[in-house]
């Protein structure tokens, strides 16, 4: 089992990568979530690199995908997993680019983590409107 903060991490790498390529403004994401939000204040940031690579690495053998979702549910409390779902859409629209393949990861996300469609209605438009311009 990883502690929940990998789990939320590796949720959010899980979306970066599901177009194969990570962007710098997804990672630049992924890092400010990590050092500025309240969940992650027990979290060393210096940890995140290894974490992330760790989630990339299972992605690359067999069902990497179900064995992460597995570990991922497994290690939330039922209280973190819209946060997780939360910030997982955060990451999807952080360059701007939610392609079919991230909508699906979320998509994959949301059911295994049992959110509810309104709940991911709401977190969804939530990421959406904080991300817009002018």
């Amino acid at each position: 089992m990883i502690s929940h903060h990998a789990a939320l991490i590796y949720t959010m790498v899980l979306v970066s990568a599901a177009d194969g390529d990570m962007t710098d403004a997804e990672m630049r994401a992924i890092h400010e979530i990590v050092e500025f939000l309240p969940v992650f204040r027990d979290y060393d940031p210096e940890l995140l690199p290894r974490t992330a690579g760790a989630c990339a690495e299972m992605l690359g053998i067999d069902d990497g995908l179900d064995k992460i979702l597995t570990q991922i549910k497994a290690s939330l409390p039922v209280k973190l997993r819209d946060t997780a779902y939360a910030l997982a859409c955060d990451v999807a629209v952080a360059d701007g680019d939610v392609n079919q393949e991230k909508l699906r990861v979320l998509e994959i996300i949301r059911h295994r983590l049992d959110v509810d469609r309104l709940t991911a209605a709401a977190i969804e438009r939530g990421a959406t409107a904080r991300t817009r311009t002018a």
